[in-house]
């Protein structure tokens, strides 16, 4: 491997760009692949890519020209076979990180904060030095320092409970889409561990991002109290669709544990069915009453925790504007508003002709209407004309896609067939 460090500390990779051999970012770095040995230094396979979009593949090592400190580069082609890990393979980052192994010199239980992997005369690369910390004293960080693999022992014993310090540090600067990802791919073991180990606000987005299946499995294995909070600091729309997919019992208790001024909006849109604009709406798009003024419009939808879809308009109701609002007068664009003077009404600017959707309005009408103007998102109405929420794109598209959309394969390309692409996962070519 020309162009290759000796050694290489494989936390250090995580979200390092891959390029191709023309020099085109292919994607990033998201772990490394490792078969665990007895009596021998882990053999590390390969990396593990994050291409777009949210997709994860494998890149043999053998593959690999070059690792720097910014830069990984391969050469030939890469595989867009989805990566799914095998049960004789370890993910280094997702699994080793924080794990709490033994100190042959002394026997006390250390934890791992990094491992590194230096290439061998036969091409191999071999997990050789671990980076790891001695318990602390009271508040006190214990000291660390780099040893020998043969110096420890315990990777072939997973813990029973292992933190997730030292991986939720290594992925830090993700996006919670990246994050929920990173999650997916983890055992439910460790997926479980990284869940109670995120901050409420975090672990909120992230769950967002999941599938149904995933969601449930993550919210089941967080005690009542943690779980309803974790409801509190999700969108309302985002938390009733994750409390349509739990029994009733659960469902009800989680509900009550919530704040009642959280809970509220959450009970109000698990009326509606899950496929309907009620279902799908969220009831926290920016609401403005029509003596407001076109800066504190741009104001609102400056927010940076606003999604794009419903930061591109402002709705404009009669008080009170807390959903279910007043009645529901119009809404402003945001190019609209940035075309007008600071000092302009919304209701001087606002568009009075688009017609709103009913609540029970089926998915395939709500697609329909954004199809035919051209929507990001489109104001939900009862039958007195109050506002009641906004449905926007990205709600439609996640419930027009297959439940399963994340994990398809792509259909373009001569795609290597499993017996081939588990050729080369068993021999590293």
């Amino acid at each position: 491997m020309s162009g290759a460090p000796t050694r290489v500390f494989l936390a250090r990779l995580a979200g390092v760009p891959v390029f191709d051999p023309t020099g085109d970012q292919v994607g990033k770095v998201r772990d490394a692949v490792a078969t665990l040995r007895t009596a021998k230094p882990a053999r590390v396979l390969g990396l593990v890519v994050e291409m777009q979009p949210r997709r994860l593949v494998f890149l043999p090592l053998t593959r690999v020209t070059n690792i720097q400190s910014d830069a990984v580069m391969f050469t030939g082609t890469l595989s867009m076979r989805r990566f799914q890990q095998r049960s004789t393979e370890t993910l280094v980052l997702g699994e080793l990180l924080d794990r709490k192994v033994r100190h042959r010199g002394d026997d006390t239980v250390v934890t791992v904060l990094d491992v590194a992997m230096e290439s061998t005369r036969t091409h191999d690369w071999l997990v050789t030095k671990v980076a790891i910390r001695r318990p602390g004293k009271r508040l006190h960080r214990g000291e660390t320092s780099v040893v020998d693999w043969d110096d420890v022992t315990g990777f072939g014993t997973p813990d029973e409970v292992q933190g997730a310090e030292n991986l939720l540090a290594t992925f830090e600067e993700l996006r919670p889409a990246d994050l929920a990802q990173v999650l997916h791919e983890l055992s439910p073991k460790r997926r479980a561990e990284v869940a109670a180990a995120l901050a409420d606000e975090r672990l909120a987005d992230v769950l967002e991002e999941l599938s149904a299946e995933d969601q449930v499995e993550v919210v089941g294995k967080l005690d009542r109290e943690r779980a309803a909070d974790v409801l509190e600091a999700m969108d309302p729309d985002d938390a009733a669709d994750l409390l349509h997919e739990l029994r009733s019992e659960l469902r009800e208790q989680l509900l009550l544990l919530m704040e009642p001024e959280d809970a509220a909006p959450v009970r109000r849109l698990l009326t509606y069915a899950e496929d309907s604009a009620g279902g799908m709406m969220t009831t926290d798009p920016v609401v403005l009453s029509p003596d407001a003024t076109v800066a504190e419009a741009l104001a609102r939808i400056r927010n940076p925790d606003l999604s794009p879809a419903l930061g591109s308009q402002v709705y404009v109701c009669r008080p009170p504007t807390d959903t279910p609002s007043g009645k529901y007068l119009g809404l402003a664009y945001f190019q609209r508003l940035l075309r007008e003077p600071p000092v302009a009404l919304v209701s001087g600017v606002m568009d009075s002709d688009l017609r709103p959707v009913r609540p029970e309005a089926s998915l395939a009408t709500v697609a329909s209407h954004f199809a035919m103007y051209d929507l990001t998102a489109v104001p939900v109405v009862d039958e007195n004309d109050h506002l009641l929420g906004a449905v926007t794109v990205d709600d439609v598209l996640d419930h027009m896609l297959p439940d399963d959309w994340r994990d398809r394969e792509p259909e373009n390309g001569a795609e290597p067939t499993a017996e081939q692409d588990e050729q080369e996962r068993a021999s590293g070519v």
